[in-house]
């Protein structure tokens, strides 16, 4: 049986999902909203945006039917996978401070151009080899909150539009097997990119040989129309043509006390 994002989550170590409403009631914002609090925004800062894009709530959303534990800490998550290459640049703060958080572990999981996630290959109709450790992985942030990731651009499977899945950690131990362990799971979200973006990259291979129909961003019942609050990633081209790649960055605001 074909599964989506839309089952409910399992239960489980590190999988509590972070509740919006709460997260929000307790710096005094609507759930599922974002905003500037007041007393750090100046003029100069809301001219530039500056303020608006470091001291904003990013938008918990479902983890979603395919997390799996014990994922790598690794910096590429791409193995073999055929794609577009994608950079991502997540830069994770205090929403009440605006402080850079460091030793952030920032963990992302998504599919392949085929649709098919490691660990559940074939839910999306394609029978390929399955290592169940393709696109997952995480790495600590540094000093200034940043993690940089590199993988391939994401498929997509029914139902859903394209998107990476996003959990970030404070307080993990690095494990010798390479993975890591305990620690509290402060934020669970979800990276959406452009339609337009998205369109270019569907015509090439191995993503047009996706049969599966694809669900525009518009029409996905998880984004929402949410902006960066919900993980809308602001996206520059790495070459002249889509086949060069692209480059996600964002700025993920989170309560580390959670």
């Amino acid at each position: 049986m074909l599964m989506t994002d839309l089952s409910p989550a399992p239960m489980g170590r590190r999988r509590v999902l972070l509740a919006g409403s709460a997260a929000a009631a307790a710096i005094g914002i609507g759930a599922g909203t974002a905003a500037v609090r007041p007393e750090t925004a100046t003029a100069s800062d809301t001219a530039t945006g500056t303020t608006a894009a470091i001291c904003t709530l990013t938008k918990a959303l479902t983890e979603g039917p395919y997390y799996l534990d014990h994922a790598l800490v690794r910096a590429n998550v791409a193995e073999d996978k055929k794609g577009v290459p994608l950079e991502l640049v997540l830069t994770v703060v205090d929403t009440a401070s605006c402080a850079p958080i460091n030793k952030a572990l920032v963990e992302i999981w998504y599919c392949d151009a085929l649709g098919e996630y490691s660990g559940f290959v074939g839910n999306n109709g394609h029978q390929e080899p399955d290592n169940g450790k393709f696109l997952r992985g995480g790495v600590l942030t540094g000093t200034d909150g940043v993690a940089k990731l590199t993988g391939i651009y994401p498929g997509w499977y029914r139902g859903r539009c394209i998107h990476v899945h996003l959990k970030v950690h404070t307080g993990v131990t690095l494990t010798p097997d390479g993975s890591f362990t305990g620690g509290n799971e402060i934020h669970t979200g979800q990276l959406f990119f452009d339609e337009k973006i998205t369109e270019a990259v569907a015509k090439l291979s191995p993503y047009s040989t996706n049969t599966v129909p694809r669900t525009p961003l518009s029409a996905d019942g998880i984004y929402g129309n949410g902006g960066t609050a919900a993980g809308l990633l602001a996206v520059t081209a790495l070459g002249s043509t889509p086949a060069a790649g692209y480059r996600g960055t964002l700025t993920v605001g989170v309560d580390p006390d959670a």
